[in-house]
């Protein structure tokens, strides 16, 4: 079990240096690094404005997370 849970986090770890090494760049300098913006930019609907990429990287990022500690938590 804990072999296969390290191969899984292995190729996950991969996969999420993938996901992020093809996203574009933002230009919005600090704002667009930690997420700024307006108050009408935060209303309700921000999932389905995520593109797939990032959506992907929110969802490799959960699993990486959930994979580390349970190896942890093995070990």
């Amino acid at each position: 079990m804990k072999v296969f849970l390290t191969v899984v986090h292995v190729i996950v770890s991969i996969s999420v240096m993938a996901v992020i090494l093809m996203q574009q760049r933002k230009q919005g300098g600090f704002t667009g690094v930690f997420g700024g913006g307006t108050q009408a930019d935060a209303a309700g609907g921000q999932w389905q404005r995520f593109s797939v990429l990032t959506k992907a990287t929110i969802v490799l990022m959960a699993v990486f997370l959930v994979t580390s500690l349970i190896l942890v938590l093995m070990s």
